[in-house]
């Protein structure tokens, strides 16, 4: 994860590239129920940090300067409406999905909204750029205001996508163990 960006522009059939395969990512029964909203160039970015963000976190936080210049923020949203149509439709209604989303133990339309991110996360390394996954903590009422988001659609969450300006500082969380490969691995049986 990137977490500083310089202001250069991200080209834009290289944004189109990383889009078209973000649609391509894989969509439980083809709902199509994960969708995009693209910001580029400051005044559009500066809508997803004065949603989701306050005057307090941008003044204390030591990235914000940083992720704030990226030139592109990517908002992934899903529809669980979407899913619920799709497996109510006669080729998956045997499932009882359609029945609606509490009826759904692992919510595939958070899984699709996940291969999407993943898809861009990887493309912007193909190509050069560097991006950071932002969580949607707080503000997303308010964002989805202010980019006229349907109400069946949820924010799952936020990319930066841009050019690394090589001021980026580790996150601390590298610091941590990880869990030794045995103990996430299990062949046969757990």
């Amino acid at each position: 994860m990137v977490r500083s960006f310089s202001d250069d522009p991200v080209d834009p059939s290289v944004l189109e590239r990383i889009l078209h395969a973000a649609l391509r990512s894989p969509t439980a029964g083809n709902a199509g129920g994960t969708a995009w909203v693209v910001l580029t160039g400051a005044e559009q970015t500066a809508l997803y940090w004065s949603a989701s963000t306050d005057a307090q976190w941008r003044a204390t936080s030591g990235r914000y300067e940083g992720l704030a210049r990226a030139p592109v923020i990517l908002l992934s949203y899903a529809s669980a409406p979407a899913y619920v149509a799709r497996y109510g439709e006669p080729d998956k209604a045997e499932s009882g999905l359609g029945a609606g989303p509490d009826r759904w133990p692992v919510p595939y339309w958070l899984g699709d909204a996940a291969f999407g991110v993943m898809t861009v996360l990887l493309c912007a390394v193909d190509a050069g750029l560097g991006a950071c996954v932002l969580g949607a903590f707080r503000g997303a009422p308010r964002l989805a205001a202010a980019v006229g988001v349907p109400e069946e659609w949820t924010l799952f969450s936020a990319v930066a996508l841009g050019h690394p300006d090589g001021a980026d500082r580790p996150s601390p969380s590298l610091a941590r163990a990880r869990p030794p490969r045995p103990a996430r691995i299990h062949y046969g049986r757990w």
